[in-house]
């Protein structure tokens, strides 16, 4: 074996967050990777203002950003982005519907759905099922929340159990 790929397997799977390279060679060294990492975009996020204006919005325009980053077995870590700011060519656009965080869990029979949605009541979500695709929807008067996401499997559509407590929604989808 060369010295390199003995190198490699010694070190174990580097993985890039788009922010900064991620080596999970023993448990620990790779959670004190991870820790180094979130400590860095934390780092930047603080250079960032939390609070201001974007030019060329109306002073009324509020706008949520963030991003989640999950890490999957044996596969590449995904960034994921929520809330209402959109990058387009023209720069930054605050739109009045926001990207909820969705988690979804691929269990043995069963696929869990788990959506933050603070700030509105159980009878103003709506949930659509179209195939695989499940499109998530709230409201009040002051927040619109919307979000379509692939499931990983085909789910029994008669299936659908949902509870909502504290703005969390959970679903519970049978699979095929």
């Amino acid at each position: 074996m060369a010295e390199k790929e003995k190198k490699d397997e010694k070190e174990g799977q580097e993985f890039d967050f788009d922010l900064g390279k991620v080596k999970f060679g023993g448990i620990f060294k790779g959670i004190s990777d991870l820790i180094n990492l979130a400590d860095k975009v934390t780092k930047e996020a603080g250079e960032i203002k939390k609070f201001g204006e974007i030019k060329g919005l109306p002073k009324e325009a509020k706008g949520i950003y963030g991003f989640s980053i999950r890490t999957l077995a044996g596969g590449k870590p995904l960034v994921e982005t929520f809330g209402n700011i959109k990058k387009t060519a023209k720069g930054p656009v605050v739109e009045e519907i926001r990207e909820p965080i969705v988690d979804v869990f691929n269990e043995k029979d069963h696929i869990l759905v788990i959506v933050e949605l603070p700030g509105v009541s159980e009878e103003n979500i709506k949930i659509n099922l179209e195939g695989d695709i499940l499109k998530l929807s709230a409201e009040n008067k002051e927040r619109k929340y919307a979000k379509e996401v692939l499931l990983p499997a085909q789910v029994k559509k008669e299936s659908i159990k949902s509870s909502y407590k504290n703005g969390m929604l959970e679903l519970k989808l049978e699979k095929i």
